[in-house]
């Protein structure tokens, strides 16, 4: 293992421990975030209650309501709470916290009032977690004027994102992969923003253009390295936030490639990715080659057979045989 390598749930550790450090308004709360109760069922937050005291780290009742409640009502006050809601598929509990307060207080107070909230969460297929423990619904919450929504798919990414969503006077969803948690990667260099709405260009190409998000920018990336020994050149882009997401750097590389597929765990229908495929039409109409393409999870539950589940999500196959789709 490389000295310089760290997982993903370090990475986010890091940077929660790097924010509290630096800011005594920083408040981490949600179930069994304290280390009395391990840090949090991944253990993203451990050791951060027995080096900051359980005034800053507080493990809560079960209930997301009041937990994304609290920290509202937190940030009103001037602290920048960080309220861990175990899954994503729990968060439709505090729905009316997030959509009717969060992300409108700013609005309704006429710019006097902020709430400097991060909501952390993960979701994702792979695990067999069953059908209510594993739903991207990163659409949902972009359909929210006011929140920010933020999915990263590396360690560096997800130390600077976190920071920068930290950091950020409005409220952020921050969206984590389940099965990444033990991903490899680059140190993230201390104290380092990732700015919010930046995609990053993760690989070069004039074929087509990938764009994804999360865990899928992997599998994007590997089909694009298989594709490469066809004669075919990729490019794919990670957005990293979708909401705002960086129309520039989308529209400056479909129009060079002239062709575009987006990929997404979260179920193809009513996704991000018609969002981002009706923007690119409308901007590009007559300059594209072929349609804008779209790939995401099949419309039904997240499957708990393995067999099911692997077939319900995208993979570099499949992403392989939509990008060959483009060229017909």
């Amino acid at each position: 293992m490389n000295a310089n390598s760290v997982a993903m749930l370090t990475a986010l550790n890091q940077a929660l421990d790097h924010a509290m450090a630096s800011d005594d308004a920083v408040l981490v709360l949600g179930e069994d975030v304290a280390d009395r109760e391990e840090g949090g069922v991944i253990g993203v937050t451990r050791g951060l209650s027995t080096k900051y005291g359980d005034n800053r780290v507080r493990s809560t009742p079960i209930s997301e309501q009041a937990i994304v409640g609290a920290a509202i009502g937190a940030s009103l006050v001037g602290y920048k709470p960080v309220a861990e809601i175990m899954m994503m598929n729990f968060t439709p509990i505090a729905m009316d916290m997030i959509f009717n307060h969060a992300s409108k207080l700013r609005f309704m107070s006429g710019g006097q009032t902020n709430v400097p909230l991060t909501i952390r969460t993960m979701t994702g297929s792979g695990m067999q977690l069953g059908g209510q423990h594993g739903d991207y619904l990163e659409a949902w919450f972009a359909h929210m004027p006011g929140l920010k929504v933020v999915l990263p798919s590396t360690p560096t990414d997800a130390y600077g994102l976190l920071l920068s969503c930290i950091d950020d006077p409005d409220p952020c969803l921050f969206i984590e992969n389940t099965a990444s948690y033990g991903m490899m990667g680059t140190a993230p260099e201390a104290g380092r923003r990732v700015p919010l709405g930046k995609a990053k260009i993760v690989r070069e190409g004039s074929d087509v253009t990938v764009i994804s998000y999360s865990r899928m920018v992997h599998e994007a990336a590997a089909a694009a390295q298989s594709l490469e020994d066809e004669g075919i050149s990729v490019e794919v882009l990670d957005l990293r936030t979708i909401s705002p997401w960086d129309r520039e750097t989308v529209i400056a590389s479909a129009r060079k490639t002239g062709r575009v597929l987006i990929v997404h765990e979260a179920v193809r229908t009513f996704g991000v990715g018609a969002e981002i495929a009706a923007e690119v039409n409308e901007v590009l109409f007559g300059a594209l080659k072929s349609p804008v393409q779209r790939l995401g999870s099949a419309s039904c539950p997240v499957p708990f057979s393995k067999v099911l589940e692997d077939a319900y999500t995208p993979d570099r196959e499949s992403i392989k045989s939509a990008i060959k789709h483009l060229f017909k």
